[in-house]
């Protein structure tokens, strides 16, 4: 692989995935340098609660016999062709991808195609709501950041508010702060913050609603002032909902009814509702608790460990400002995070929800698909370790539109209804070595099931109550048996074929000692490279509890002998390495931005044809700066918008930055959201992927 001439910066530093030292300590607590907190041996099917019907959810073997003719066999449609169609050899670029790919590069830029233009939509500090000071490094007030742009960006979302996308909802989610970059070094000791600079942190979390006008002309996107503008933080009052509403694992001296939450944290990934709602993933919560080694009741102690809850002073020392950060004062204060969260941004006056129906753990995203009678299904995966996958199917139907009356009908489905976790089997036995080579028949696949875990008040998990599942799903989904997965991240539906792909991100505990050794879902020990699932459900139905699976790309370096592009030819596609987040345009083309290169570049965006002759021709389309991940990408036919996260993350702290990018010279780096669109005028502007 060779790197685009230019000044080239230092690598980040060999952690696990790429990622910088920095970036463990603040983003997740340095969860990899801990045992991975799922001891489970997960071949677990006895105590099931009766009442379900085995032969629908439980009898694997009719499952498989079902489910043994394939993607065909399943759909008889899109899926069917993809299999029959061989790959391609100097095929035409499909619709969507024409464009040179960006070679692998460490330069602090964005990098993007010949032909393309790009500007930023907004940085951290910028205003939000009326009233925002201009940002200011060295004088920062916890004031000012509560109207101004958060840091770390991570999901995007943009909402149309008319039929050419011209005026649109912009909403990005603030993942976590790293204080030693947030912070002037000679103003910031990490032993000693003050008050002042944790209240700063806690309005610096959350999320950004922005109204946006994309210029018909120029193509560039950009931040209005709007009475929709809004900012939400760790301060912000969220509404509990669910049948873990009122749990008495939800209870504090703060919130005695269980119901009401303040804030919301470490949000990752998402997803924009069909009603024009954004759903948003809590994940690393655990890292900003303190004390969790003093519990002493060993069954709470136990499920603290399970969401490796911090012991210990916390990295950021909230605890010190807020009891509700020290476990000791308040055990159930994490019990609180770790959930999906709902934001009306077409409503400013709206309160945010907590919907514990889709179970508590470590979201990267939720996403929806409608079923095939109108019900509505959310996929999540949960970013640890041999952690699982999951969907949540509602129990009332979907009501079209985004009025505010669709809004309030279709935000309480996701109060009631069906929670399962996904159990993948491979159709290759004995064949699987953790080398990375293809089985025989020349595909990683096989088939799967939803093994439901609970709906309403009913469990289906043998000394489980419902509610001890929603709040401690991840123990629920050791006991029914779910496949440990290669940190499951963002899951994204297919608008165009139906099917559902999940970004892999990495595993390098696969194969271990006293680890989960590998299987066809997860075929490659010490995975550091991550691959993408796909698969299709029953009829292709949503609401179906058996499906078909294969995986897409096996990531890497193309000249390796462990990576897998789909069967297209590996001297033709762009290296790939660490996939988080996913989208797809109006193709069907899926687009992976990624996290944590370890094939020495930086971090990028890629497009990905899924079916037909040029199907896993893995293209860059751009690259983010020195230290930076690529998050949240959404790419529609006029532009492409990515969040650029914690640049120049790869240094010590504030006072010797390795990134200067986005407003160079000697300035400090700053997260920010970069809209990237082919030159030409409206015609309307040039297609993306298209020339």
């Amino acid at each position: 692989m060779s790197l685009e001439p230019g000044r080239l910066l230092p690598l980040i530093s060999a952690h696990p995935g790429g990622r910088s030292p920095i970036t463990c300590e603040y983003r997740c607590g340095n969860a990899c340098a801990h045992e991975a907190p799922n001891p489970s041996g997960n071949e677990y099917f006895g105590d099931i609660a009766k009442g379900v019907s085995r032969r629908g959810a439980f009898k694997a073997g009719a499952v498989m016999a079902a489910a043994a003719g394939g993607f065909a066999a399943l759909s008889g449609t899109a899926a069917a062709a993809v299999a029959e169609i061989p790959p391609g050899h100097g095929a035409k670029p499909v619709p969507g991808t024409d464009f040179d790919p960006v070679p692998p590069n460490r330069l602090d830029k964005v990098s993007i195609p010949e032909g393309y233009d790009q500007q930023v939509v907004i940085r951290w500090g910028d205003a939000v709501v009326p009233g925002a000071p201009k940002f200011d490094f060295r004088r920062q007030t916890a004031a000012a950041q509560a109207k101004q742009f958060g840091y770390n960006n991570d999901f995007v979302g943009l909402i149309p508010q008319d039929p050419l996308g011209v005026r649109n909802l912009l909403v990005v989610n603030h993942e976590y702060t790293t204080e030693v970059h947030l912070f002037p070094a000679d103003q910031y000791d990490p032993a000693n913050p003050t008050e002042e600079q944790v209240r700063i942190a806690w309005a610096a979390h959350g999320l950004s609603v922005l109204q946006t006008f994309r210029d018909p002309i120029g193509g560039a996107l950009r931040t209005v002032p709007s009475p929709l503008n809004r900012r939400i933080t760790l301060d912000t009052e969220f509404e509990v909902r669910g049948p873990a509403a009122g749990s008495k694992y939800l209870r504090t001296s703060a919130d005695p009814t269980g119901k009401r939450v303040r804030g919301t944290q470490n949000n990752c990934s998402g997803g924009v509702t069909p009603w024009g709602t954004v759903l948003s993933g809590e994940e690393n919560f655990h890292q900003y608790f303190a004390n969790a080694d003093k519990v002493t009741d060993p069954e709470q102690a136990a499920r603290l460990k399970r969401y490796l809850v911090g012991t210990g002073e916390s990295t950021r020392k909230w605890e010190r400002f807020d009891r509700r950060w020290d476990v000791a004062q308040e055990p159930n204060e994490p019990n609180r995070f770790g959930w999906v969260v709902e934001i009306d941004p077409h409503d400013p006056h709206s309160t945010p929800v907590k919907h514990t129906a889709l179970g508590r753990f470590k979201h990267e995203a939720a996403t929806v698909k409608i079923t095939a009678d109108g019900r509505v299904a959310v996929y999540s995966g949960d970013d640890e370790r041999f952690e699982y996958i999951y969907k949540f199917v509602s129990k009332g139907k979907y009501k079209k539109g985004t009025s505010a009356h669709a809004r309030r009908h279709n935000s309480a489905l996701l109060d009631e209804g069906t929670l399962y976790v996904a159990k993948f089997t491979g159709d290759s036995p004995g064949e699987i070595d953790g080398s990375g080579k293809l089985p025989a028949d020349g595909e990683f696949d096989g088939t799967g099931e939803w093994i439901p875990l609970a709906a309403g008040d009913k469990s289906f998990v043998g000394g489980f109550t419902a509610e001890e599942v929603y709040v401690f799903t991840r123990q629920a989904a050791d006991k029914a048996g779910a496949t440990k997965m290669d940190r499951p991240e963002d899951i994204e539906p297919n608008p165009v074929n139906g099917r559902i792909y999940a970004a892999l991100t990495n595993n390098t505990d696969r194969g271990a000692a006293g680890k989960a050794g590998v299987d066809e879902v997860n075929p490659r020990n010490r995975n550091k490279n991550g691959h993408v699932l796909e698969w299709e459900e029953d009829r292709g139905d949503a609401a179906a509890t058996r499906l078909r699976w294969r995986l897409l790309l096996v990531c890497g370096d193309p000249a390796a002998a462990d990576t897998y592009f789909g069967g297209f030819p590996k001297d033709r596609v762009s290296p790939i390495s660490c996939p988080d987040n996913v989208a797809f345009d109006a193709h069907g083309n899926l687009w992976i931005s990624t996290d944590g290169n370890t094939l020495g570049a930086n971090d990028g965006l890629f497009s990905v044809p899924v079916s037909g002759p040029e199907r896993g021709h893995v293209k860059q389309f751009l690259s983010v700066p020195v230290g930076a991940e690529t998050c949240g990408p959404v790419v529609t036919d006029q532009l492409v918008l990515v969040a650029v996260q914690h640049p120049g993350e790869d240094a010590k702290n504030s006072a010797e930055p390795t990134s200067h990018w986005p407003d160079g010279g000697s300035s400090q780096p700053r997260p920010a959201i970069v809209s990237v669109w082919r030159k030409g005028r409206f015609g309307l502007v040039g297609r993306i992927g298209q020339r």
